[in-house]
């Protein structure tokens, strides 16, 4: 069914910021688009993020890629999901239907992703990201109970479970490739989109990323820091839409045939990943928990994902 996350969609109550913020500092690409949204490519495609003028800021839509369209749509017709028809056109693929989860988070289905007539140009010197079968980065949704909702990602979506938290809320991280996580929720009673993520080809264009983010007051919302579970290397910005972006590199890459779901009880990072944006108690708990998996002398292999279009380059020069 589900193979990749191929695009996000936000609602901007300033879209005038969003142009330096997924351009000059995410390096994303600006495509120009009618009606005052704007699209955002980030390697061969017409676009991988769309940002629309709204009244309120948040989670628009989530884009997943599908092979087969028709009996995708089937499948969750037959599992109770009301599918409906989406205008192609608008998202750049031959083909697009959607639906919503029991949240009312919209769900786009698609197949026939277009190319873009022109090379990738980024929007300041990076190397790339790290997309190709790998789809686009991750999404994470807050959502009020993460629990009730597993269902239906799980067995209705036929999304895989790649680990889970249960203290101090329910967290589940999902996969669809060899993407760690191509989808997480966290059960922390609010609503809306934590973060999604991007991967970058190079270390460098991460570090460089983070410099740029030191040097505007309130940008930097997490510290520079490395997960526990994807062993991403990555911090996190505020957006100008209010939820964060995870700046990354260096992401885990699973073998989904052989892969056996777990629980894990060290917390999110192995070092780093200050929350800036917290108060001091909750920053303070946080902080323990990484200090608890250092004393325990936890670490992590260093991954170096594939990045096709970075490879492609690099072949060319």
């Amino acid at each position: 069914m589900i193979n990749a996350l191929g695009y996000i969609g936000v609602r901007a109550t300033k879209p005038e910021e969003w142009p330096d913020f997924a351009g000059k500092f995410l390096g994303m690409q600006k495509v120009d688009q009618g009606g005052g949204t704007s699209l955002y490519r980030m390697d061969d495609r017409a676009q991988r993020l769309i940002v629309t003028p709204e009244a309120s800021d948040g989670l628009h839509f989530m884009g997943w890629e599908v092979e087969d369209l028709d009996a995708t749509i089937a499948t969750l017709e037959a599992r109770g999901v009301k599918v409906q028809p989406g205008h192609a056109a608008e998202r750049h693929v031959d083909r697009m239907a959607f639906f919503h989860d029991p949240a009312g988070n919209r769900i786009e289905i698609f197949s026939g992703a277009h190319l873009a007539e022109t090379p990738f140009t980024p929007g300041r010197p990076i190397s790339g990201f790290n997309t190709g079968a790998l789809g686009m980065g991750h999404a994470v949704l807050h959502v009020a109970d993460a629990t009730a909702l597993l269902p239906f990602y799980r067995d209705v979506l036929g999304f895989a479970v790649t680990d889970y938290g249960l203290k101090p809320y329910p967290l589940y991280f999902f996969h669809v490739n060899g993407r760690h996580h191509s989808f997480a929720m966290v059960g922390s009673g609010q609503a809306g989109l934590h973060h999604f993520m991007v991967e970058l080809g190079c270390l460098d264009d991460v570090g460089q990323g983070y410099d740029l983010a030191q040097l505007e007051e309130g940008r930097l919302a997490y510290t520079l820091g490395r997960h526990t579970n994807d062993h991403m290397t990555s911090f996190y910005v505020n957006t100008p839409s209010g939820f964060f972006v995870e700046y990354g590199w260096g992401g885990r890459v699973i073998d989904p045939p052989n892969w056996q779901a777990s629980e894990f009880h060290d917390g999110p990072s192995l070092w780093g990943h200050e929350r800036l944006h917290l108060p001091e108690g909750p920053r303070k708990n946080m902080r323990q928990l990484r200090l608890d998996a250092a004393a325990k002398g936890l670490r992590a292999p260093v991954y170096v994902a594939d990045c096709p279009w970075f490879t492609t380059q690099l072949a060319t020069h």
